[in-house]
């Protein structure tokens, strides 16, 4: 197994790194000189995997309305991996461990406008490219090879032009696109000692905005304005989101992605917000605290049947436990926690069974994170899924995104929840299934509780987990006194 160790941090700024180099800084040369050995250890394993050419490409950035005005752009994760920098219209060639680097120098133009921009020869140096050329010139250098297509849809276009055959998406690969896929697909879900520096740095950011949106939330009137206060943080260390932030006083809604809600001392504000480094690795990490400052009893119960949830399964995160058994070590944990309380009826091993607590926690418990927060979902289940298993058609199991053993070196979420979902409790139909299970009269007194989610990060070690989110408060006191203080 792999040894989880950490290096120098990679610098991320393109422009001002090349600068740096033709000045020969010396701390500069040392992270470029660490990025591109890093990146030439990937090609060196991913050709112990694979003996054909592979041809990748970073994409463009789409235009919001008028072709000047364009959305951010983020590269493939797939390109971030093998060439490190988050280049635009760029492709790499790659074949027996050698780099071929294929973009345009910038037009001089441009810098009006942008400023002066590395050229292809310096961004092939940084990268530890062994050649570079325009990208006019990839068309006669991509017959024969592998590709992976990107979720543009008219780029991907022009690599089914481009490599004289139809490609159609990541998830329906054939040929020796699947076997790239899968090739990668193991290096990826082991995280090398680059890659976790920039997953500890977003982390990091991650902690310190939930930590901001903490302390901030009893002067802000607006879920808008907690948001604010944590995105806040990871702009200003030149990272964006990982993905679309949930703030929201709405917790039984998974994926709210609206913030106009006014805060109310009685509410729980639910926060699901990451950071992205430049370098597009990803964090996630969630935690519900009360507008108030002080949770309510009914609300502190059910956040420590939660809390309790979190703490089993990171407690069992070592190499070669089935992820599928965290999952219902969740469902195990929060179902009698539920009990204990008199909300749920029953015994414990049979309301699992029958998929009863799937009525609070109907989500999977958590799912890989690398570059992609739900990494290498682009993939289907190829990823998320050992080789000859098919999701299940259970409730709560079929949302379960990761079913495979731990191995040293992956980064997962841990992320157990209770909801009450109007969907899920409220319609005749779903009453009646969980009449014999569920205590209705009890569980109304726990109206102020709408949706509780505590989220880590857990890195598999060798001798069993590291939470790299740890230093983020979650237990009900330490929350209380950091909003208190």
């Amino acid at each position: 197994m792999m040894q989880v160790t950490t290096e120098m941090p990679i610098a991320l700024d393109i422009a001002s790194l090349t600068a740096s180099l033709k000045n020969s800084h010396s701390d500069t040369l040392g992270e470029a000189k660490t990025l591109a050995d890093t990146l030439r250890k990937r090609r060196k394993r991913l050709f112990e995997l694979i003996d054909f050419p592979v041809v990748l490409w970073s994409g463009c950035a789409p235009s919001r309305n008028y072709p000047a005005n364009k959305l951010p752009f983020r590269a493939s994760s797939h390109f971030l991996y093998f060439a490190g920098l988050p280049l635009e219209n760029a492709a790499i060639r790659m074949e027996a461990g050698r780099l071929e680097l294929f973009v345009d120098d910038p037009n001089p133009e441009d810098s009006l406008w942008h400023g002066k921009q590395p050229t292809r020869e310096e961004i092939a140096e940084l990268i530890g490219a062994n050649t570079a050329h325009p990208m006019g010139e990839l068309r006669w250098r991509s017959q024969g090879c592998a590709t992976i297509p990107v979720q543009d849809v008219m780029l991907n276009h022009q690599q089914s032009g481009i490599l004289n055959r139809w490609l159609y998406s990541a998830s329906s690969l054939s040929w020796i696109d699947w076997d790239l896929a899968y090739a990668i697909v193991k290096l990826r879900l082991q995280q090398d000692a680059g890659a976790l520096t920039e997953l500890r740095k977003a982390a990091a950011t991650t902690v310190d905005a939930h930590k901001s949106g903490m302390a901030g939330t009893r002067h802000c009137k607006t879920e808008a304005e907690v948001r604010s206060a944590m995105e806040s943080v990871i702009i200003a260390r030149n990272m964006t989101c990982a993905y679309n932030s949930i703030v929201t006083v709405r917790g039984e809604v998974l994926h709210n992605d609206r913030y106009h809600n006014p805060l109310q001392p009685g509410d729980l504000l639910l926060a699901d917000v990451g950071a992205e480094t430049a370098m597009g690795w990803a964090s996630d990490v969630t935690r519900t605290w009360p507008v108030s400052g002080r949770f309510s009893p009914t609300q502190r119960a059910i956040y420590e049947v939660v809390l309790a949830a979190r703490d089993a399964c990171i407690s069992k995160i070592r190499p070669g436990v089935e992820y599928k058994d965290i999952h219902m070590l969740a469902a195990t944990t929060l179902t009698q926690g539920l009990l204990d309380l008199g909300i749920m009826k029953g015994d414990v091993e049979e309301l699992v069974e029958m998929d009863a607590h799937t009525a609070f926690f109907p989500h999977g418990v958590g799912h890989p994170i690398g570059l992609d927060v739900h990494d290498m979902e682009d993939l289907g289940d190829l990823a998320g899924y050992e080789l000859g298993r098919i999701r299940s058609d259970r409730p709560g199991l079929k949302f379960l995104r990761l079913d495979r053993p731990l191995q040293a070196g992956m980064l997962v979420s841990i992320e157990p929840g209770f909801y009450q979902v109007p969907s899920l409790l409220n319609y005749p139909d779903k009453r009646e299934q969980y009449q014999e299970v569920v205590d209705w009269d009890r569980l109304a007194e726990f109206s102020d509780v709408r949706g509780i989610r505590i989220e880590d990060d857990v890195l598999v070690t060798e001798s069993g987990s590291e939470v790299i989110t740890a230093d983020l408060p979650s237990h009900p006191d330490a929350i209380e006194h950091f909003m208190g203080g």
